[in-house]
């Protein structure tokens, strides 16, 4: 049976990021998407103009459904939106064997706010400490941490800070930082530096979505974290290169470059 991935996230109406992005993203990498929807908004290449979260028992149905009939070899999340519907995805995960990458979504690329001031203590304390791999970038390690990376050398005290809430291993994101896109996986003891050249390309909404929904892609394929996460950063660096002009702001990566230039999928 095809590899399945089951994204647990939010919608993303302009299709750039969110499960959108998600299921694009499994399919180019060969893997059968599955979703639970948190939230809805109302969203294009400007910013997020509304967003509207399910009720809990929505997120709920939607995930035991999958689950309890279909199966999962990764499970990836993204906007959840609110604590309580944080502690329910931490919840549903704890009982899923399966491993699980957590996208700490708290601002959409254009800054508008995606998690509740009051869902932090939720995320720290519920879900991160049963995430296989947590992919933050550097706003994110800020908020969730209080540690702000101004340099690469950062990045170590960012990695440990979020790895003391539990998480097994930990994916900073350097990609705000000047230079090369360099990003620290570590799980505390082993580290891997991820260098790609930095393309000069505004349009890349939807580039964590992406990577963490490749990352889970890889995971469902049997691959070890180190490599999972490589092969991810390999397909996102094409998309950031091939990312898309879409309405009058900022467009997306695309997710089926490798498709269309004839490249395997990794």
């Amino acid at each position: 049976m095809r590899p399945r991935v089951l994204t647990v996230a939010g919608s993303d109406s302009g299709g750039g990021a969110g499960i959108q992005a998600d299921l694009k993203t499994t399919l180019a990498l060969g893997v059968h998407g599955m979703s639970v929807v948190t939230a809805v908004t109302a969203q294009n290449s400007l910013g997020v103009q509304g967003a509207w979260e399910l009720p809990a028992e929505a997120v709920r149905a939607q995930y035991r459904s999958v689950v309890d009939d279909i199966g999962v070899q990764a499970v990836k999340t993204g906007m959840l939106a609110s604590a309580e519907l944080v502690s329910l995805v931490a919840e549903l995960i704890a009982g899923t064997d399966a491993p699980a990458v957590v996208d700490p979504v708290g601002v959409s690329k254009h800054g508008d706010p995606l998690l509740a001031d009051s869902a932090l203590d939720s995320m720290r304390e519920r879900l991160l400490p049963v995430a296989t791999v947590a992919t933050p970038n550097l706003d994110e390690v800020a908020q969730l941490t209080g540690v702000r990376v101004e340099s690469e050398d950062g990045l170590r005290q960012a990695a440990a800070a979020v790895l003391a809430y539990g998480p097994q291993w930990v994916l900073i994101k350097g990609g705000h930082l000047p230079g090369d896109a360099v990003d620290l996986l570590t799980d505390g003891s082993a580290e891997h530096w991820l260098r790609a050249p930095r393309y000069d390309n505004r349009h890349t909404h939807g580039t964590g979505c992406t990577l963490a929904s490749a990352i889970a892609s890889q995971l469902a394929k049997g691959q070890a974290v180190p490599e999972a996460v490589h092969a991810a950063k390999d397909y996102v660096t094409g998309a950031i290169a091939a990312g898309f002009a879409l309405g009058g702001g900022i467009g997306p990566v695309d997710h089926g470059w490798a498709l269309s230039t004839g490249s395997p999928s990794a």
